[in-house]
């Protein structure tokens, strides 16, 4: 079974601000990477074609492959997790999240569905966005 990763992205304002900052990474890097110092238990779940799914202003808009999970030491050799990511930034509906330290497990039923190509994502308060889709407006 494949799971994912949901995770805030902390500070970012928007999805253009992740883009900017793994374009900064991919000068140095084949892959954008995120470090954390826990090593997710459901790994292998993971690479089984999970994502990590961005959390950004309260609504998860965005997602990226977890193409590797990487055990590694940081500069004072204490264990760290690489969390290795496709560099292809993939926007889904905006789907509210509260706040919440680390990451959470996210089972491939309860996440958004990807925009198809050429959809627009609507820049709404994630409130408003859940409310026009509980009265089926869209």
């Amino acid at each position: 079974m494949t799971i994912h990763m949901v995770k805030l992205s902390v500070g970012s304002e928007d999805v253009d601000d992740i883009a900017r900052w793994q374009a900064r990474y991919l000068k140095t890097s084949p892959n954008p990477a995120h470090y954390t110092r826990m090593f997710p238990k459901r790994a292998e779940e993971i690479l089984r074609g999970g994502s990590i799914y961005w959390v950004v202003k309260g609504a998860i808009r965005v997602r990226q492959r977890i193409v590797d999970i990487r055990q590694e030491k940081d500069s004072e050799g204490r264990d760290m997790c690489a969390l290795i990511f496709d560099p292809e930034l993939v926007r889904t509906y905006a789907q509210a999240k509260r706040p919440f330290q680390g990451w959470r497990y996210l089972k491939p039923e309860d996440a958004p569905r990807d925009l198809k190509s050429g959809e627009a994502a609507l820049n709404i308060p994630p409130d408003l966005d859940t409310a026009l889709k509980n009265a089926g407006v869209w």
